[in-house]
């Protein structure tokens, strides 16, 4: 009896393909990644920062955050979780401040550093508008499942133009206020104001980031969960 049933179930099988549409994750699950993100690579190190800035002093402080950012790149490693190219990002330029820190035994140098470090990734955000792939275009796989077709497509390649001139201007402006604040104000009022002016812009600028990429992924219908299309019908 199942040699003559296989061949009718085969052949109702082939009358309704069944085909899976590529995952579209909700807007929630995209603000999540991005603020998990950011509360790895940004808010945590500098909420540690501070902390141990107060509790014991900057040297203590600078080798607290830098910890935290290693830690956290091998504790996704040894989880398999993929690491966010912000989080290597913001543990390559705290290895750079802290190394030239402490070869020139300068905690000055340390927060002086940030006005580089800020005006160079904002030029590399502005140079890399030039290219074929601005500077967006090479982090957006953190957030959101890219493919070629994906980012090939013009709305998508006007958002991570326009989303790369915006973190562009945005390093310029912390760089300017930071070494305002530098010249300025005395180290302890320094690091508060700049922890928390810093972290306020990461944040609203994150916002109006997840903002504009949401607007455009509607229009593109990549928002929503995944559906089988099943002879023409989606369920």
């Amino acid at each position: 009896m199942a040699s003559h049933i296989a061949p009718s179930v085969l052949t109702r099988a082939e009358s309704h393909p069944i085909a899976e549409e590529p995952h579209r994750p909700r807007l929630l699950a995209v603000i999540r990644r991005v603020s998990m993100s950011l509360l790895i690579a940004v808010v945590v190190p500098a909420v540690i920062f501070y902390s141990v800035f107060v509790l014991a002093g900057v040297w203590p402080a600078i080798i607290a955050a830098l910890a935290w950012s290693y830690g956290a790149i091998a504790w996704r490693a040894a989880t398999k979780r993929r690491v966010s190219g912000l989080l290597v990002l913001a543990a390559i330029l705290l290895t750079g401040r802290t190394s030239l820190s402490v070869v020139a035994d300068s905690t000055w140098l340390y927060f002086l550093q940030p006005i580089i470090s800020d005006s160079v990734v904002a030029a590399l955000f502005l140079l890399s508008l030039a290219s074929t792939r601005p500077m967006v275009a090479r982090l957006a796989g953190d957030f959101y499942p890219m493919d070629r077709e994906l980012a090939s497509r013009p709305r998508v390649r006007r958002l991570f133009w326009h989303l790369t001139m915006l973190w562009a201007v945005l390093g310029l402006a912390k760089a300017s206020m930071t070494l305002w604040l530098l010249q300025s104000q005395s180290l302890d009022t320094f690091v508060l104001v700049k922890s928390v002016g810093t972290l306020t812009i990461n944040v609203l600028a994150a916002f109006a980031t997840i903002g504009l990429a949401a607007l455009v992924a509607r229009k593109e219908g990549l928002l929503g969960p995944t559906r089988l299309v099943i002879a023409g019908l989606r369920v």
